[in-house]
């Protein structure tokens, strides 16, 4: 109605959607593989380490070995900060991320992950991370059985999600899905 406010409500069936049944929501990208995601992690801390030896290399014939090794230490620990939790958030990817075609998205909506993911995911991989070659050659020579997972039996585990409830995928299937949720909507 006209100048009122109020619209008026068309009685009778409801209309089909023009071109056929909507479909449902594009379901959320699968996470990459093993081998990509391990190698955007070898770049990174390749890169990490030539950037911070770089800085550091001035530092190296004035100062003693343990005000070098702090120095190294603590610019470490800024530039993979700035590349994990920084940069992701700029670009959803940190650089060895960037050069593999991989992308960081939050579960369950694949949306851009926020600072307190971040920060608990670049945490977890700081400090848990490089533990694992110990567990793995601990549980070795203890002789235990590989985990349950591994042979089929108990729940099976979330695919390609850390701590932090984020995933990483390729590029391109992030693309589509974002064309797909687009399409879905318009």
């Amino acid at each position: 109605m006209y100048g009122t406010g109020r619209t008026a409500v068309h009685s009778g069936p409801p209309r089909p959607h023009p071109y056929g049944a909507l479909p449902r929501q594009p379901r959320i990208p699968k996470g990459t593989g093993e081998a990509r995601r391990y190698l955007a992690v070898g770049l990174d801390c390749y890169l990490c380490l030539l950037a911070v030896g770089l800085l550091v290399h001035s530092c190296l014939g004035s100062a003693g070995a343990g005000r070098t090794a702090a120095v190294l230490l603590g610019h470490l620990l800024v530039l993979s900060f700035a590349n994990q939790v920084l940069l992701t958030m700029a670009v959803r990817a940190s650089a060895g991320k960037l050069i593999m075609g991989v992308r960081v998205i939050r579960l369950p909506d694949a949306g851009r992950p926020e600072f307190r993911r971040l920060v608990l995911r670049w945490l977890y991989g700081l400090f848990w991370l490089p533990l694992q070659p110990w567990h793995h050659l601990r549980r070795t020579a203890a002789a235990e059985p590989p985990p349950r997972e591994r042979l089929g039996g108990g729940p099976p585990a979330a695919p390609c999600v850390d701590l932090a409830g984020v995933r990483q995928v390729h590029r391109s299937d992030l693309r589509y899905y974002r064309a797909a949720v687009e399409g879905h909507r318009g």
